[in-house]
């Protein structure tokens, strides 16, 4: 491995949470109306297809709470 021939002073680093810049960020735009209501639109879509799923899965995952009877096979029926 290289080693390095000089010492590397870690001062900066230190001090470097004490600087604070004198330059400020521009202020974030506005979202237009545009922006705003395909935004909600988005999130309605995908609110809508959660909700959805859950109404057509739930049925599917309920146990079969009706008796089942078993089904005979026509050789059985008719070799009676």
């Amino acid at each position: 491995m290289f080693r390095r021939r000089e010492s590397v002073p870690f001062a900066f680093v230190a001090e470097a949470d004490n600087f604070r810049s004198n330059v400020t960020p521009p202020p974030r735009e506005r979202a237009s109306a545009g922006a705003l209501v395909g935004r909600s639109l988005i999130g309605l879509t995908v609110v809508a297809g959660l909700v959805g799923a859950l109404v057509f899965g739930t049925p599917a995952l309920t146990p079969d709470t009706s008796p089942s009877r078993t089904q005979q096979s026509e050789a059985t029926v008719e070799g009676r």
